[in-house]
Parts: structure tokens; sequence; C-alpha cells
């Protein structure tokens, strides 16, 4: 309690007077018409004299209007609890091709051609370089002789023999039937001689070899007619095909390395990168140029868990790149964490109508809404005073008595969105919470809440 003499008037305030009252209590003093020199003092709980007065009184009234007059006027705001809030977060990603190739020739070889510049589009099955194929060349026209020569011979056994060969064989085993005959009659003949003494045993042991040599020659000659007049065995045709085939796909596959030395593009696409000139001697699938699709840029970020959680494949998301905004839908969510962000990958698509308008390897943002559970209350960032120690409080008003006095509440800090911030402390809804000058208050102060106007 601070008790004030006036003169003869008492003027009784509520507590010890703050700084700011008793400065407005001397300035009343001071505005007044004294004839002398007035003796002014101000006393806290003993009190406060004017001694020698002389002149006109100050009345209570007009010293307790000012005082109240000069309450510090606040605003506040009213606290209504919310069991979520939703958090704005940016995550940031890169824009890549849906395809990118590293193109190499299959076998290797000497670069002779190269038929692109680096940024050059190509379209699908563009010819990009070449090998030198002069020896694959030479290669295959040796293939092509053997097999017509192949081819030939399984003419001849398909078609058998001529009539030609025929009558040669038959008039082969003629002669050799009528050789036999004179022989066999002359070997009769010796024997016969042979048995009255008039020839050797030697003379006749020739005639009788000669007669047997003769008999295996027309067998021999005989198996040959039959041959020729009954055609080729399957087995010596199917030989010859089987030649025919095994070089038919050597050369196919000479062929195919022919083709294979010229170098295409596997889509449409931007040549991005030349890594060898002409006379270069490469190895198989070592990359001579990378190309990039064109077509059907994503955008791959990579966002926590729970924010994943929240999005679904086809929704439609807005990414910056650059200054721009563009429009994309989500492709998929790949389903394996990333070991370094310990964050899932969100792929999206652009649209066909915004692709020409960015390039791989730009940096793409994706701002999301996160909801989140918990209870709080919403409070400008104004209304927060520092403690001890890290803590937070703010300032109430305490209604339970006719003035308005400043309470302090600790809060703590759940989420912070720019200018305000979410709390939860020793609060509760319908509380009011003075949100600008809490730097000018302390505990247990008397303020007036400002109307507008």
């Amino acid at each position: 309690m601070a008790i004030i003499f006036l003169g003869s008037s008492i003027v009784i305030t509520q507590g010890l007077l703050p700084s700011e009252t008793k400065e407005q209590v001397n300035s009343e003093v001071d505005n007044q018409q004294f004839d002398s020199q007035s003796d002014f003092d101000v006393r806290g709980a003993a009190g406060a004299r004017v001694k020698e007065q002389k002149t006109e009184k100050i009345s209570v009234e007009t010293v307790g209007s000012n005082i109240k007059a000069n309450i510090l006027p606040v605003e506040t705001t009213t606290l209504k609890l919310v069991n979520s809030y939703s958090r704005h977060q940016t995550y940031t990603g890169e824009v890549v091709p849906s395809r990118t190739s590293e193109i190499g020739f299959e076998n290797g070889g000497k670069l002779v051609r190269i038929l692109i510049e680096e940024g050059d589009r190509v379209s699908l099955n563009t010819p990009l370089a070449q090998l030198d194929t002069a020896n694959l060349e030479a290669q295959r026209q040796g293939l092509t002789a053997q097999k017509n020569e192949a081819q030939a011979r399984l003419a001849e056994l398909n078609n058998g023999a001529t009539s030609e060969e025929i009558n040669s064989a038959q008039a082969q085993v003629r002669d050799l039937e009528q050789q036999l005959e004179l022989e066999n009659i002359r070997a009769k003949r010796r024997e016969y001689l042979y048995s009255e003494g008039a020839v050797n045993r030697e003379e006749l042991e020739e005639i009788t070899f000669n007669s047997k040599a003769l008999a295996e020659r027309l067998a021999n000659a005989t198996s040959n007619l039959k041959q020729l007049q009954n055609g080729s065995r399957i087995e010596q045709v199917n030989a010859g095909q089987a030649v025919v085939d095994r070089l038919s796909a050597e050369i196919k596959n000479l062929d195919i390395t022919i083709a294979n030395s010229t170098l295409r593009s596997p889509f449409e696409g931007i040549v991005s990168a030349r890594n060898f000139d002409e006379g270069s001697v490469v190895s198989p699938g070592q990359a001579v140029l990378r190309l990039v699709e064109n077509e059907g840029l994503k955008v791959k970020v990579g966002v926590s868990i729970e924010a994943a959680h929240q999005l679904r494949v086809g929704s439609s998301q807005t990414l910056t790149i650059g200054q721009k905004e563009y429009k994309a839908k989500i492709a998929s969510i790949l389903p394996e964490v990333n070991a370094s962000t310990r964050n899932l990958t969100v792929v999206l698509k652009l649209t066909s109508a915004e692709i020409g308008q960015v390039s791989p390897k730009q940096i793409a943002r994706l701002d999301l809404i996160q909801k989140s559970e918990g209870e709080g209350y919403w409070l400008p960032v104004t209304a927060l005073v520092k403690g001890d120690k890290g803590l937070w409080s703010c300032f109430a008003l305490d209604k339970s008595q006719e003035d308005l006095k400043v309470e302090r509440r600790l809060v703590e800090l759940i989420e912070t969105q720019n200018e305000r911030v979410l709390v939860r402390g020793t609060l509760q809804p319908g509380d009011e919470i003075i949100t600008e000058g809490t730097h000018r208050l302390v505990p247990g102060q008397v303020v007036n809440v400002a109307t507008e106007g």
C-alpha cells in the first residue's frame, strides 16, 4: 500500500507505487500554484507528506483519476485449443531424365566415323558412329564361297546320278562279267591239264587267283551300279544339309557383328557427351557416347518417412525449379529408405507441356504441408518472454479481481512458423494472453486492455 499526503488531502493506492506513477504524482504537484517553497516527499509504506502548503489543495479525485488514466494499456488474444497442426516443409531434389545411356559397341575395333556432335538431338535408331569392318567383310566372302560349294554337293545328293553315270556303271559290270567268264573257262582248262601233268601247279594257282580278283571287282561294280540306280542315302543328304546350315549360321553371326559395328541410338534423346574421336581403338562395351532422353523428365525428391506416408501416387504437386513453379504428378514412392538421409525417395513426373522448359540436373524444391497430431495453443512470437535456462513464458490476465493484473505462465514451444508459435503449458482455453509490450510488464502489474479506435 502507498499513502500520499497532499496538504489536507490523502491519496491511498493499492501496492507500492511504480516509478511511472511517482513521476505522475510529482508532475501533478508541480503543476499547482504555490505561494512559497513547498516540501514534497513520497514515501513507501510510511506514506508521503507535503509540508508547508500555503495555497490551493489538490483533491484526491484529481490525482486518482490521473493515475488511473496512466495504467499501461495492453493488447491481448484469446486462447483456442487445437488438436493438430500443419507444418510447411520444403524438400530438395533433382531433375533427372527418364533414361540415360552410356552407349558403346558390343565388339571392339577401330573407330572410323563419328556421325554426330555433342548437343545434337537424335531419333530412334539414328546412326551415331561406325567401326572398321574390312576384316569382317573378307571373312564373310570366304564363308559364302564355302556355303556355295556345300550347297552344290547337297544338290547332287538330292538329284541322284545322271543317266550317263548309270550307263557307264552298267558297261563296267558287263565288262567284268565277261572277263570273269573267260577266266573261269581258262581255269577249268588248266585244271584238266594239271591233272594230266601237262602244266605245273603254279600256273594253275595263277589262273585261280585271277578269277577270284575279277569276281571281287565285279561285286564292287555291281554294288556301285545299284547305288546309282537307287539314289543317295538319307544319311548322306542330312550330312550335306548340316554343312550348309553351319555355314549359313556363321555368315548370319558375321552379319550381326557387321551390323553392330554401326552404333545406333536406342531411344530419342540428346547427345550429352562424346568420349572418343575417329581413329581411336575402343574395347567391347566401352562408352563412346552418352545419350540423355529429352522426353519424360522426372524429379526425384527425398522426403521424410512421415511426409511420404501422407502422399498418394497420382496426386498433383507443385515444384519450384529455378524461379518458376511447375505442375507434376507423383509417379511412385520408392520403398527403400536412403541410407545417408534416412528419407524415402518420391518420383514425380513433369507434364509434357513443361518438359522443354527445364533441364536435367536442375535443383527442384517440393513444398509440402505435413499434418501432425498434438494439442496446443497458437501465439504470436511477440507474446513470448524468455526466462532463465532457456525457458519460455507468457503473460496472461488475472480476471479473478476487479483490476486486471499480469500473471506469468510457463510454456513449452512445440512448433514455430514464421511469426507465430504453437505452445503448451499452464494455459487454458479462453485465457487472455498479452501479445505486445511484454518487455514493459512484470507479474502483478495492473493493466488495461486496449480498445480499438
